[in-house]
Formats: structure tokens, C-alpha cells, sequence
């Protein structure tokens, strides 16, 4: 059974940071790409930021570039998202999304609540 498990969500005051972990299982984590994607209220599911298996493409949508960071841990089976210099506007619901070859067939955490705000 494939499962993700995020955590780390939680209010924050802007300017602030949280790491965000999405913990994974059912599959083999170390030969999948991971992704994270974001959707706040009356706004379109977006993606974040993707890391492919071997952690040598990184992808990151133009509004947190040089404030946000996704890494993989293959032996923890984890990928995680540090989110620095944070802003009302990152105030959104964060997933973890797994993409399991062959197919792909896609995989989505629970969702964790992110709030920026004073």
C-alpha cells in the first residue's frame, strides 16, 4: 500500500520558516520522482517544486525560488521542503505527490496547512 505522510505544517509569522517532511512507503522511494504542489483557496492546484530519483533535477515554480528548497533522503524514504523568508501569500494547503513508475501512477499525501501571517 503506498503511503505518504506529511508533516510540519503549522503558522508562522512572515519572514519566518518551516520544513515541511513527507514520509513515504509502499513503493520504492529511491526510483521515483517526488514532487510538492500547493492550492489556497479559490486558486488552482500549482506545483511547487520537483525532485526526480537521484536528486539532479530540480524544478521550482518562479515565486519561491531562492526562498524554497526540496531535498531526498532515499534512506529515510523522505523528501522534504524548507520553506525560508515566507510570506502571507505562501499561505496555502502543501501536498506531497509521488510519481511511481511504470505508468506513472500518482500518489498524494493527505495535504498539511501552511499560514504566513502576523
Amino acid at each position: 500500500q503506498v503511503q505518504l505522510v506529511e508533516s510540519g505544517g503549522g503558522l508562522v509569522q512572515p519572514g519566518g520558516s518551516l520544513r515541511l517532511s513527507c514520509a513515504a512507503s509502499g513503493f520504492p522511494f529511491s526510483r521515483n520522482t517526488m514532487s510538492w504542489y500547493r492550492q489556497a483557496p479559490g486558486k488552482e492546484r500549482d506545483m511547487v517544486a520537483t525532485i526526480t530519483s537521484a536528486g539532479g533535477t530540480i524544478n521550482y515554480v518562479d515565486s519561491v525560488k531562492g526562498r524554497f528548497t526540496i531535498s531526498r533522503d532515499n534512506a529515510k524514504n523522505t523528501v522534504y521542503l524548507q520553506m525560508n523568508s515566507l510570506k502571507p501569500e505562501d499561505t496555502a494547503v502543501y501536498y506531497c505527490k509521488a510519481s511511481v513508475f511504470p505508468g506513472p501512477h500518482h500518489y498524494w499525501g493527505q495535504g498539511t496547512q501552511v499560514t504566513v501571517s502576523s
